[in-house]
């Protein structure tokens, strides 16, 4: 995607990518390669001194894998945020909801987000919606991103897979930029020798 755009204060948003996620009662997933992909974007992202604010699920449900001090909810190996590198907590879907995030982008000036992480249909996808919302221009790493399998409420379940190719659908159709890490690199590459 020789298009892409990426002002030198476009933020990185990693979302939720926590350790809760690998364990019941979570469904089984599919992207074999978030990890690999989503850390392959915060070292470019790093590398390229480029703004990052992390963004962490700290449920306040009873009970819940990924309420502080259970072990789901830290982050994925590779995945904790370094000193200088911004974190924002919140308790729901969406990631500029009960959280200063919109603040802290607005103070950075910036106006492009990247957005991954898990799970695609559920606060990646709130999150990439109510972004945009705001005003940003918001970039989907779609191939960095993870959802579950889904019970349908008819006696049915809905593959991981197909749950993600709907979702990235829509948020294409009105919401988001949608781009693989391998563009995203390029894209950052393509800043950095110019």
């Amino acid at each position: 995607m020789n298009s892409l755009k990426l002002p030198a204060n476009t933020v990185l948003i990693p979302i939720d990518m926590q350790r809760a996620f690998d364990a019941p009662p979570w469904p089984p997933r599919w992207n074999e390669r978030v990890d690999e992909n989503g850390l392959a974007l915060l070292a470019a992202w790093r590398a390229a001194k480029r703004p990052i604010i992390h963004v962490r699920h700290d449920s306040v449900v009873e009970g819940s894998t990924m309420r502080p001090g259970q072990p789901g909810n830290a982050f994925r190996p590779g995945f904790d945020p370094l000193e200088e590198e911004q974190l924002v907590t919140k308790s729901v879907n969406a990631a500029f909801i009960g959280t200063d995030l919109d603040f802290r982008l607005r103070r950075l000036g910036a106006d492009t987000v990247v957005m991954f992480g898990i799970s695609t249909d559920m606060c990646v996808s709130t999150s990439v919606r109510v972004g945009a919302n705001l005003g940003y221009r918001v970039i989907l790493v779609e191939d960095a991103c993870d959802c579950f399998d889904l019970v349908d409420g008819a006696g049915g379940v809905i593959a991981a897979r197909e749950i993600h190719r709907a979702h990235v659908a829509t948020l294409r159709a009105d919401f988001a930029a949608v781009v693989t890490t391998e563009d995203m690199l390029t894209a950052l590459s393509a800043v950095k020798a110019a």
